[in-house]
């Protein structure tokens, strides 16, 4: 169970996501972080955390935060608000990139790195 892969790579830190499944359906977010197959997504799958008594919160506090979601419940989003659907190719010099289609042409996301 340790060395188990770490389901798709297509998204990453950074990556403008959108939610496909769940409460936040239709939702936009950029990726923060991501651990395995889970993604922490800004402003998406937000929870409430209920805080106890401290010096900094003498009454507690109620604090939002962002909760994982799987990589299964995402899509990349590209131009906007559109959702894509990425695939491998190879190019002519043989490196492999990630390309979505936009009508009849495939469009360039960008480059897998080639593991070591």
């Amino acid at each position: 169970m340790e060395n188990m892969p770490s389901g798709s790579k297509k998204i990453r830190k950074g990556d403008t996501v959108v939610a496909i499944s769940g409460n936040n359906r239709g939702q936009i977010g950029t990726v923060q972080s991501r651990k395995g197959d889970k993604v922490i997504v800004q402003g998406l799958n937000v929870r409430k955390k209920h805080v106890k008594r401290s010096q900094d919160a003498p009454k507690g506090r109620i604090v939002e935060i962002e909760r994982p979601i799987h990589v299964s419940n995402l899509k990349v989003c590209v131009e906007g608000e559109s959702a894509a659907k990425l695939k491998v190719r190879t190019n002519e010099q043989g490196h492999r990139q990630f390309v979505y289609n936009k009508g009849d042409q495939e469009v360039v996301y960008r480059s897998v790195k080639k593991p070591k």
